[in-house]
């Protein structure tokens, strides 16, 4: 009998620096999929704009994505929330699963750097 291997527990990367400049450079290592969308909103908030003011809001929005999405296990399980959310017929459980998904996006985005 041959003992299998666990598989390897993927790396979560840690969380960068809070700028936007570290936030950008994390995003495109690690979860380069969100780099168009981050790109985008970038140029229409704050480029565009030519407005800094919005770049408080734009970080915290950002931020907790990048957190959610560089954790493959807690990215699937927010899709799964927000699926089972779309698919149900009962209210209050719809209600239950996005105060969840809402919860988990909540305490992503309170994560500091290095974590």
């Amino acid at each position: 009998m041959t003992a299998h291997a666990p598989e390897p527990t993927p790396v979560v990367p840690p969380m960068p620096e809070r700028n936007p400049k570290a936030l950008r450079a994390a995003i495109a290592q690690h979860t380069p999929q969100l780099l168009p969308d981050f790109d985008d909103h970038w140029k229409w908030a704050v480029a565009d704009a030519y407005d800094i003011s919005t770049v408080p809001a734009f970080m915290a929005r950002w931020w907790g994505e990048y957190a959610v999405a560089r954790d493959s296990k807690l990215d699937a399980h927010m899709a799964d929330l927000h699926h089972r959310a779309a698919e149900a017929t009962d209210l209050a459980e719809a209600k239950a699963l996005l105060e969840e998904a809402s919860h988990l996006r909540y305490e992503a985005q309170r994560l500091e750097p290095g974590l």
